[in-house]
């Protein structure tokens, strides 16, 4: 009943807005301002960064799946990003050409394309070219063809012809792309109009017409316009159809970031299980909402069940890819971080000193995430040696060793990779930065940053195990290491493109606040008065970089 009721008000609305898109000559009015989209297909690594430290992950874009449009050969995309409706060519051979080639008014030719009149030849050119302009990010010139296909799909196949329908999905995607929604919202209602009267409510065309009007809804946080369309789609293709998962992962996303955890977790859930009933679960989309899906218990605290998860995507990962890959090390340190969080110390280090070998083999010697994996394994290190403290005082201190060692390492990989940034610094100015390389300067300061810290810390309990009577020592050997954080933070600070993001300015404020307790305790190396800042300037500095970090945020919301 309420799949029903769904249906008719979407219907309604339908029938509502349509009216209001095309004046009274046949053309829509449109102004366009240039926004480029997003158009990379290719799997990036990144770094993410919590309250435990950070983990890698890949940046993959869901794989495109495509829905032919059988009469009229109208292709939509089901794609959070980009769903694009493509040409009219239809391959000679297929159940779909020989429909095609009935529409009335139109003739089939040798090379498998349906032709009619000027006007479906110009359709097809302009629809070709605005597409082309899309992808390059050129919107004004997009947003010229894709006027003109409009009109030529309307004067050359008929108003209500799902040719127009392609049309207004074109166009409405390039609007929801620029963000101009009360011009995208109408077209997105048209061509699911025309197509319901073209093949029916029931239709599956219909269905991946409303699944993109749903991503549009979701784009603005309508959510309850949103989930109608995705339960229209859901009662076209069947709950458990695999295409449907896709929009149940999407909308889970939203309701978590909303605030409904337990229906976002619930939609997760069930996606995972269409795609293992169909035989996918072992593919990247399922490990992707699987990885999700542990993210939201561990933001949540529920380490246990994100430990369950995270042992089952390791287990995919290494059947399916080996210990060759970086996907693989990737969801095996994602597990013990949260083994580290569980208290699992001997399992944790075990699982990072795998990553650690395997990245080796893979990465260069100085790769930031070789230098990121041997910090992990100090700080188990040194947890470990916290445990020992009351046990085994020398074996304790040995732990400390190995710690300080790893660190020493981790530090020197991340000046590596940071003077290695300098030293291109006249080139990216000559030919522009590379995203890759940004992230991975970032990252490497981020690390240096910990590293430094967690040195510093090593130190301090370095001498109260010890009882060392020389504090003067110790406290210089702590204080120098989190001056370093200070110096390294100044000398690319100015480097905004390093510098200026919320993960640097967070280590960099911890280190600040660290010795500010260090100077405030009155452990102060007199020897190297000239090298410290004053406890107020030191103060100072901290409120100077909690107002940026603050700021930041505000502007984000």
């Amino acid at each position: 009943m309420y799949l029903r009721q769904a249906t008719a008000n979407l219907g309604r609305r339908i029938r509502d807005i349509s009216s209001r898109i095309v004046s009274s000559s046949g053309r829509t009015t449109i102004n366009s301002s240039p926004l480029l989209p997003s158009s990379s297909g290719k799997a990036k690594f990144y770094c993410h960064f919590g309250s435990g430290g950070y983990s890698w992950g890949t940046n993959q874009n869901d794989s495109r799946l495509w829905i032919l449009l059988g009469q009229a050969a109208l292709i939509f995309g089901i794609n959070p990003n980009l769903v694009l409706a493509e040409d009219a060519s239809i391959q000679s051979g297929s159940e779909n050409a020989t429909e095609g080639a009935n529409v009335i008014g139109l003739r089939k030719i040798e090379d498998g394309s349906v032709v009619s009149n000027e006007h479906t030849s110009k359709w097809r050119i302009f629809t070709d070219n605005g597409r082309d302009y899309f992808m390059q990010g050129k919107l004004e010139e997009a947003e010229k063809f894709f006027l003109s296909a409009l009109q030529e799909a309307k004067e050359g196949f008929g108003e209500r012809d799902p040719h127009v329908a392609s049309a207004c999905n074109n166009l409405a995607e390039l609007y929801r792309v620029k963000k101009v929604f009360d011009k995208a919202e109408p077209l997105y209602l048209e061509a699911i109009s025309i197509l319901q009267e073209s093949f029916g409510p029931e239709d599956i065309r219909v269905g991946a017409a409303c699944h993109n009007l749903g991503q549009f809804y979701l784009v603005q946080r309508k959510l309850e316009d949103a989930r109608i369309c995705y339960e229209v789609k859901g009662r076209v293709l069947g709950y458990g159809n695999i295409d449907y998962a896709d929009t149940m992962y999407h909308l889970g996303m939203v309701l978590y970031l909303q605030g409904k955890e337990n229906d976002s977790e619930a939609l997760f859930q069930d996606s995972i299980r269409i795609l293992e009933e169909n035989g996918q679960g072992e593919s990247m989309a399922c490990i992707r909402r699987l990885r999700y899906l542990a993210q939201i218990y561990m933001k949540a605290n529920r380490l246990a069940e994100a430990e369950n998860v995270q042992r089952k995507i390791l287990h995919i990962m290494e059947i399916s890819k080996g210990w060759k890959s970086l996907d693989t090390v990737i969801a095996a340190e994602g597990l013990a971080l949260t083994l580290q969080s569980t208290g699992s110390l001997r399992e944790a280090q075990e699982l990072f000193e795998r990553c650690l070998d395997a990245r080796k083999k893979i990465l260069p010697q100085d790769h930031i995430q070789v230098g990121a994996n041997m910090l992990h394994i100090a700080r188990v290190a040194m947890l470990n040696s916290n445990r020992l403290r009351k046990k085994n005082v020398s074996e304790a201190i040995d732990e400390l060793g190995q710690a300080k060692e790893l660190l020493d390492n981790s530090r020197r990989i991340a000046w590596h990779v940071l003077n290695k940034s300098i030293k291109q610094k006249g080139e990216r100015q000559k030919y522009g930065a590379s995203r890759e390389n940004l992230r991975e300067g970032r990252t490497a300061l981020v690390i240096l940053l910990q590293s430094l810290e967690a040195l510093a810390l090593l130190e301090t309990t370095k001498q109260e195990l010890q009882e060392s009577m020389d504090e003067n020592l110790a406290s210089y050997d702590a204080e120098n290491a989190l001056f370093e954080c200070i110096s390294a933070y100044k000398e690319f600070e100015n480097e905004k493109s390093i510098s200026d993001s919320p993960e640097v300015k967070t280590e960099y404020l911890s280190c600040l606040k660290h010795l500010s307790s260090l100077i405030g305790y009155g452990n102060i190396d007199r020897r190297k008065q000239s090298k410290k800042a004053t406890l107020q300037e030191l103060k100072d500095e901290i409120k100077r970089i909690e107002v940026e970090i603050s700021s930041n945020r505000r502007y984000k919301r």
